[in-house]
C-alpha cells in the first residue's frame, strides 16, 4: 500500500523536533506540525487559514519578517533568533530559518519557515551570567572573582575601604556592593565625587552649613556626613581634595566628629567611609600633595579594580550584557556582535575600560538596523590602525580580508602576546582551551607561522 504523498510528507514533518510550517502567497497558513503546536501551545486546525502574524505574533512581523524577505527577494534565512508569543500570552525565543515553496517549473507557491525552541538554551546563557555576576558586577577574570570571594568579609567590618582602579573600572558598583553587603545596608548611600566639585562648594557640600556662615547661606544645610548618617559616604576620586580639606577630613576619620561650617558644635559622623581614586596616592604622598596620615587612615582595606584590558575575556560577556541593556531602553532587537565586530572590540586596549566599552555599545545600538552588530556600526575609531596599535590587529581590521584570515591574525597576535601559552592565550580570548587547539588546528597556526 503506497501512502498519500501529502500524509507521507506530514509523518516527516511531525517526526522533527523543529516546529514547521508553510504559507501560500496570501500568508496563510497551509501546513504546522506537532513541534510547531508544542512550542507555540497552539492547535494545528486553529493555525491552518489563519495569517502567520496572528498565530505567532513575532519581534519581527510588523516591520521586518523574514519570511517576507525571501518570498520577496529569494534569499532564505538561517538561524535567526528571534521572540514569538504562544498561546500563554509567553515570549519564547526561537531561532528560524526560511526557504521558498517552488513548483517544479520555478513557480513561487509560497514559503517554509521552521523554528526551534532556544528556552533551554536562553535558561542556561541566564544561569551562565549570574554564576559571572556579582551585585551587578560581570566578570568571569579571575582576579576580580578574588574580589568578589573577599569582599563580604571586607563589607561586614566596619572599616575604611579604598578602591584603586583606572576610571571606567566600576568602583562605585564596587562601593554600592559593599554597602549591600554591610551591617548598614539599611541606612543610605551616599555619594560625592570629590574631583568634580572646587575645593570651597566640595566643603559645603561634604559636612554641611548653618545660616549666615557665608553671603548666600540663608538656612542651614546638612551636608552629605549628615545624609548618610548610619550608612555609607562613598568619597569618589579623593586624591583630588584639597590639603587644606584633608586635614578636616582625617578629623573625621580619626574622630569620628566634624563641625558645619560656621557651627561651634561637633556632630557625631556615624558612617562607614569607602574611598576611591584613579590616582598613586602613595605616589602624591612622596611628592606631598596627599597627607600621609590620611593615606594610611583610608588604606586600611585596599582593593585594587584590575583594567579591562587585563581582563579582556570579560569583554564577549560585558558586550552581550550592553547589548541586552540597550535592546530594552531603545526598543532593539540586536542578537550579537559578528565575529569580525568582536575581533575588533578584543583588539582594543580599552583606556576607558567599562564605561567606553559600555559606550560603544551604545553607539553600535543607535546604528544597527540589523539583528548583527558588524564593524560598521562601531565607531570608527575602533577600526583605524592607530587605534589597534599592533600590525597583526591590522589585518583584523582589512575590510577586504576573508573571515578566516582575520580569525587567523587576531589569534596569532594573542598567542604571540601570551608568548604561546594556550591556557592564558584562551583565557584573553574568553575561549575555552580545547576551542582554541582546535581553532589553531583548523587555521595551521603553529610557532613556525611566520
Amino acid at each position: 500500500m503506497t501512502l498519500d504523498p501529502e500524509k507521507q510528507t506530514q509523518i516527516i514533518l511531525d517526526s522533527i523536533a523543529d516546529g514547521v510550517f508553510t504559507v501560500d502567497l496570501d500568508w496563510k497558513i497551509t501546513s504546522f506540525n506537532k513541534a510547531a503546536e508544542k512550542i507555540t501551545g497552539i492547535k494545528k486546525n486553529e493555525a491552518i487559514g489563519r495569517h502567520c502574524w496572528d498565530v505567532f505574533r513575532a519581534s519581527i512581523c510588523e516591520a521586518n519578517c523574514s519570511l517576507k524577505q525571501t518570498m520577496e527577494s529569494g534569499n532564505p534565512v538561517v538561524d535567526q533568533a528571534i521572540f514569538i508569543v504562544n498561546a500563554e500570552g509567553e515570549r519564547v525565543p526561537v531561532s528560524i530559518s526560511t526557504a521558498l515553496l517552488q513548483e517544479p517549473d520555478g513557480t513561487v507557491i509560497g514559503g517554509v519557515e521552521s523554528f526551534r525552541d532556544l528556552s533551554v538554551v536562553e535558561e542556561l546563557r541566564k544561569a551562565l551570567n549570574e554564576r559571572h555576576s556579582f551585585f551587578d558586577i560581570i566578570s568571569k577574570n579571575e582576579e576580580m572573582h578574588r574580589l568578589f570571594r573577599i569582599l563580604e568579609q571586607v563589607a561586614g567590618s566596619n572599616s575604611t575601604v579604598l578602591l584603586q582602579g583606572e576610571s571606567g573600572t566600576g568602583k562605585e558598583l564596587f562601593a554600592r556592593a559593599i554597602h549591600s553587603l554591610s551591617p548598614r545596608k539599611n541606612g543610605p548611600l551616599v555619594t560625592i565625587n570629590c574631583g568634580a566639585l572646587p575645593d570651597s562648594l566640595l566643603e559645603s557640600e561634604l559636612f554641611g552649613y548653618k545660616a549666615g556662615a557665608f553671603t548666600d547661606a540663608r538656612k542651614d544645610k546638612a551636608g552629605r556626613l549628615a545624609l548618610a548618617d548610619k550608612g555609607t559616604l562613598f568619597l569618589d576620586e579623593i586624591g583630588d581634595i584639597s590639603p587644606a580639606l584633608q586635614v578636616r577630613l582625617l578629623r573625621v576619620l580619626q574622630d569620628r566628629i566634624y563641625e558645619p561650617l560656621g557651627s561651634t558644635k561637633s556632630l557625631k559622623a556615624d558612617v562607614r567611609i569607602v574611598a576611591a581614586t584613579n590616582q598613586d596616592l602613595e605616589g602624591l604622598v612622596g611628592k606631598g600633595r596627599f597627607r600621609q596620615d590620611l593615606y594610611y587612615r583610608i588604606n586600611v582595606v585596599k582593593l585594587s579594580l584590575p583594567p579591562l584590558r587585563d581582563r579582556k575575556e570579560d569583554i564577549p560577556l560585558l558586550a552581550d550584557h550592553f547589548i541586552r541593556k540597550y535592546n530594552r531602553l531603545n526598543q532593539r532587537d540586536i542578537k550579537r556582535l559578528s565575529p569580525e565586530a568582536l575581533a575588533l572590540l578584543m583588539a582594543h586596549d580599552f583606556p576607558g575600560n567599562v564605561r567606553e566599552l559600555e559606550n560603544v555599545l551604545e553607539y553600535a545600538s543607535v546604528i544597527c538596523r540589523d539583528s548583527i552588530v558588524g564593524p560598521e556600526h562601531l565607531p570608527g575609531y575602533l577600526v583605524s590602525a592607530d587605534a589597534a596599535g599592533t600590525d597583526q590587529a591590522d589585518a583584523a581590521m582589512d575590510r577586504d580580508s576573508s573571515w578566516e584570515e582575520i580569525e587567523k591574525e587576531f589569534i596569532l597576535a594573542a598567542l604571540r602576546k601570551n608568548k604561546w601559552k594556550k591556557a592564558a592565550t584562551a583565557q584573553e580570548l574568553g575561549i575555552h582551551p580545547t576551542t582554541l587547539w582546535r581553532k589553531m588546528k583548523r587555521l595551521r597556526i603553529s610557532p613556525r607561522t611566520p
